[in-house]
C-alpha cells in the first residue's frame, strides 16, 4: 500500500513557492507521493515544468505556473491556479527564499532590498492571496520556511537573519488570530544542501559556504519529511515550529 493513502495528506491541494528545486522540489516529490495534489511555483518555469511532469508520470497530479514572489499578482495568480485546477487549497509553503549574506559593513543595499522582498514581502503576499480562501472554505494551513539563522543570529547574518524572524514574528500572530479554523506552521532549517549559495554576491562568502555546506548539510527531503509531518496532523492539531538542523554542527 502506498504510505501516503490512508494519510492525512491524501487528496489535499498544496500550493508550494520555491518549488523547482531543493526544500521546494523535495516536498513537492514527497507530498505527491503520498497523494496530495501540487500546484508549483518559481521562476525557473522550465524547472517547474520538468517537476510537473516527474510528478505526473508517477500517477500524481501537479499545476504551475512562473511564480516571482516579490509581484503580488503572482502570488494572487497562483493561488487561482490551484482553485481553478482542483477547486480548493488545503496548504499554502511559502518556501521561496534567498541569503546574499555578507558583513553589513558592505552596506550591500540592494542585496538587503531583495531579501526583505523574497523572504519577507513574498511570505506576506502569499498570506495575502491565500488568507481570503482558507477563511471562506472554513479551513486552510500555513506553513513557513524560515531558519535556524533567525533563532542564533550570527556575524554576517544580520539582514538575512532579521527577514526570518519577521515571517516568524507574522506567523506568530497569524497563529493567534488564525481562530479554530486555520493552522499556521513555522519551520527552521539548519544547513540543508541546496542552491541556496547561488544568491550570494560575495565571492568569499560564497565559497566558504558552499565549503561549509559539503561537509555537514543535510538533505532537502529531511525538510521535507518535517512539513509533510506538519501537514498530515488532524485538524484539531496545529504543529507550530519544527527545527531541522544537521546532527554534526561546526
Amino acid at each position: 500500500m502506498d504510505p501516503g493513502m490512508d494519510s492525512g495528506i491524501k487528496d489535499k491541494v498544496v500550493v508550494i513557492t520555491g518549488a523547482s528545486s531543493g526544500i521546494g522540489e523535495a516536498t513537492a516529490l514527497l507530498l505527491a507521493e503520498r497523494g496530495a495534489k501540487i500546484v508549483l511555483g518559481a521562476r525557473r518555469d522550465e524547472r517547474l515544468s520538468a517537476l510537473a511532469a516527474r510528478i505526473e508520470q508517477a500517477g500524481g497530479e501537479a499545476a504551475h505556473a512562473r511564480t516571482d514572489v516579490t509581484r503580488r499578482q503572482d502570488l494572487t495568480d497562483l493561488v487561482q491556479l490551484a482553485l481553478d485546477r482542483f477547486g480548493r487549497i488545503d496548504v499554502l509553503v511559502s518556501n521561496a527564499g534567498i541569503g546574499p549574506i555578507s558583513p553589513i559593513d558592505d552596506l550591500r543595499v540592494e542585496d538587503w532590498e531583495q531579501m526583505i522582498d523574497v523572504n519577507f514581502k513574498g511570505v506576506l503576499y502569499g498570506i495575502a492571496a491565500a488568507l481570503p480562501v482558507f477563511r471562506a472554505q472554513g479551513s486552510g494551513h500555513f506553513v513557513n520556511t524560515v531558519s535556524t539563522a533567525g533563532l542564533r543570529v550570527v556575524p554576517l547574518q544580520a539582514v538575512y537573519a532579521a527577514t526570518k524572524n519577521a515571517v516568524r514574528t507574522v506567523s506568530e500572530g497569524l497563529r493567534q488570530e488564525a481562530g479554530d479554523s486555520v493552522r499556521v506552521t513555522v519551520v527552521s532549517p539548519g544547513f540543508v544542501h541546496t542552491d541556496f549559495a547561488d544568491s550570494m554576491t560575495d565571492p568569499e562568502m560564497k565559497a566558504r559556504i558552499l565549503d561549509r555546506r559539503d561537509r555537514i548539510a543535510i538533505p532537502p527531503d529531511a525538510i521535507a519529511r518535517a512539513i509533510a509531518f506538519a501537514v498530515e496532523q488532524p485538524p484539531g492539531v496545529d504543529v507550530g515550529d519544527i527545527v531541522v538542523r544537521p546532527t554534526a554542527q561546526d
